[in-house]
């Protein structure tokens, strides 16, 4: 039972919150003993949090899920993780991710809380309203992003939030894309019967040309030069650039994939691109 718990917890899906240490590394915080245990404490709480809605999606399909071919072997839907220990589960963890966010303040556990209450509306109602449901999962995002803000307390930069919304935008775009071309697109998800192909295209493009302008204009503004004290953010440009490009190749070529956000976990040109641009960040801000 508690493998299947641990399962249904999905800690694969932890990595999502690498998006709540983002500000401590643009904060010039990873010298910053303080600002790391900060740091590294609200990644764990939201990650009890978003554990939380997995268990609240899986409870709340569960009847479907049964019915399924691949999802009848999730752990609620093949009875390993019996129903009441996965609502038990679902409180505690939910309550654990906001009391512990008193510890560090009022705003991370606003952060957290809306969270939940976002993605309670999200599995019962606004993932059946097409394109508001990506819009919800970037709003995700940006809430993990204001998380670690408010943990560092320090103020969030717009640049920072808003190359969050796009990017996380742009991935949930494609995700549909790659949905829709897919011959059971309708059958998986019903909101995809109310999407149009031509509509997403054009969305799916225009978020990763405002992703990579956006990111461009940051790294060469005054402001962030002056900040960092360096004219080399902008170096790290071409691993955005590539990413970007890797990422729609996966949506558009790679049909076989369950997700091509799954599949770019697992795709090593894209996870060495990653680890390149992490440490070319790093070394721009803590070393040049």
């Amino acid at each position: 039972m508690l493998a299947g718990l641990l399962k249904a917890m999905r800690p694969h899906q932890w990595v999502k919150n690498l998006f709540v240490v983002a500000p401590l590394v643009f904060a010039k915080g990873l010298d910053d003993v303080d600002m790391v245990l900060r740091s590294a404490l609200a990644f764990v709480l939201f990650s009890l949090a978003a554990s939380s809605i997995y268990l609240l999606n899986d409870l709340a399909d569960v009847e479907a899920d049964r019915a399924h071919p691949v999802k009848c072997k999730r752990p609620i839907a093949s009875g390993a993780l019996p129903v009441h220990v996965a609502r038990t589960a679902m409180a505690v963890l939910a309550t654990l991710a906001c009391a512990g966010s008193l510890v560090l303040n009022a705003w991370v556990l606003a952060a957290i809380g809306g969270y939940l209450l976002l993605q309670v509306a999200y599995t019962y109602k606004l993932k059946h309203v097409p394109y508001v449901d990506v819009l919800c999962i970037a709003a995700g995002f940006e809430l993990r992003v204001l998380a670690g803000t408010f943990a560092l307390r320090v103020p969030p930069t717009i640049y920072l939030l808003v190359v969050t919304f796009l990017l996380s935008a742009f991935l949930g775009f494609g995700k549909r894309m790659h949905e829709l071309q897919a011959p059971s697109a309708g059958k998986t998800r019903s909101v995809l019967s109310k999407y149009s192909s031509k509509t997403v295209t054009v969305l799916l493009q225009l978020t990763a040309l405002a992703t990579t302008t956006t990111y461009v204009i940051y790294t060469l503004d005054p402001h962030t030069r002056a900040f960092f004290g360096t004219d080399y953010l902008a170096a790290t440009i071409v691993f955005t650039e590539f990413g970007v490009i890797r990422f729609m190749d996966l949506v558009r070529n790679r049909a076989d994939a369950d997700s091509p956000t799954e599949q770019m976990l697992k795709d090593w040109p894209f996870l060495l691109n990653l680890v390149l641009w992490a440490i070319a960040v790093v070394v721009v801000i803590y070393v040049t």
